[in-house]
């Protein structure tokens, strides 16, 4: 990533102007999440704050916004429809998550077969989640709890008292007291409770365990939806960052050598990418350097419409110079020995 590139080049000077264009190139993208009460908005904020390379905030709106994660549940309102709109308005990418998905497992529904539905209705990309899962997941439980578990897990009955309803759960007849199955249910819900005893039951480590939450919270789909809306907002800190070193470059050789070097070219070209692809531009050819000639002439091309505005011609030129650095790799001699 050419943050990393500028990072590392930053740490082998004592150079604060130099280091300050780095830092705020390495800013974390800025998520708000928001939603009605009672949907679980502050929940999913927690969950997806555990997350590297993003800020999250859950309260009013600051305006200093890359990206809105809107967390709604069960039926979409009207004024869901309005708040992601607005957004939208705003210049904000948005990202619906449908919340709460393991009510909808726990009777072997499929949480994303309404996501269609409902990205038709707000007008955003919709992923099913379930915030309780993800924390349990991300934070981990205390020993109390996973003595609990185990506890229910070996006790006969422990594999039907979770039929469904936690009213079952705490009334069966089981040598865990009632306020640590209500921590539980708290903690993980009816389904995720049930999921850990069944793991458990299966002689699954805790690491194992909290994996399998991790995977059905549906936190990592939500976590790439998010790095796809924000791939402008990451892109356009790469070009205020270049336009500051090239400043700096008036002065400092060394920073022209940086900005002209392979890495630092290549890494711009995958910044570019990560935009083109997140507007349906991709997906790109990678790897093969049978594409790398081709690539560059397709987005050459490309660079040249007439219609095209500021930040997608820089994104052509970045994909087109390093796709013809690579190319270059690729062929100079004894690239292929």
């Amino acid at each position: 990533m050419f943050v990393d590139e500028l990072a590392r080049f930053a740490a082998d000077r004592a150079d604060p102007p130099l280091a300050a264009v780095a830092e705020r190139a390495a800013m974390p993208l800025r998520v708000a999440v928001r939603g009605r009460r009672g949907v679980g908005r502050r929940t999913v904020a927690r969950a997806l704050g555990r997350a590297p390379g993003i800020s999250v905030t859950a309260g009013p709106d600051t305006g200093a916004v890359d990206v809105v994660v809107y967390v709604t549940t069960e039926v979409v309102k009207p004024e869901d429809a309005e708040a992601i709109g607005a957004a939208a308005a705003a210049g904000r990418p948005a990202l619906a998550v449908l919340n709460k998905a393991d009510l909808a497992m726990l009777h072997r529904a499929d949480p994303r077969a309404r996501c269609a539905e409902f990205a038709a209705a707000v007008g955003a990309p919709v992923e099913p989640m379930s915030g309780l899962l993800a924390v349990a997941a991300l934070d981990g439980l205390d020993g109390g709890a996973w003595a609990a578990l185990r506890a229910v897990a070996a006790a006969p009955g422990g594999a039907t008292c979770l039929d469904g309803s936690a009213a079952g759960f705490l009334a069966a007849r089981l040598p865990v007291p009632a306020d640590t199955r209500r921590r539980l249910l708290d903690g993980l819900g009816v389904f995720g409770t049930a999921l850990s005893v069944a793991a458990l039951q299966r002689r699954e480590t805790p690491a194992r365990v909290r994996a399998l939450l991790r995977r059905l919270s549906g936190v990592d789909a939500v976590l790439q939806g998010i790095a796809v809306a924000g791939a402008e907002a990451r892109y356009r800190r790469v070009l205020r960052a270049v336009a500051e070193l090239e400043a700096l470059a008036v002065c400092d050789g060394t920073v022209s050598d940086f900005l002209a070097r392979d890495d630092t070219v290549v890494a711009r070209m995958a910044a570019a990418v990560d935009l083109a692809e997140a507007v349906g531009l991709g997906p790109l050819d990678g790897d093969d350097p049978g594409a790398h000639l081709p690539r560059a002439l397709r987005w050459q091309r490309y660079g040249r419409g007439d219609e095209l505005g500021a930040l997608y011609r820089a994104c052509a030129a970045d994909i087109t110079r390093g796709s013809l650095r690579l190319w270059s790799r690729a062929h100079a001699p004894g690239a292929c020995e």
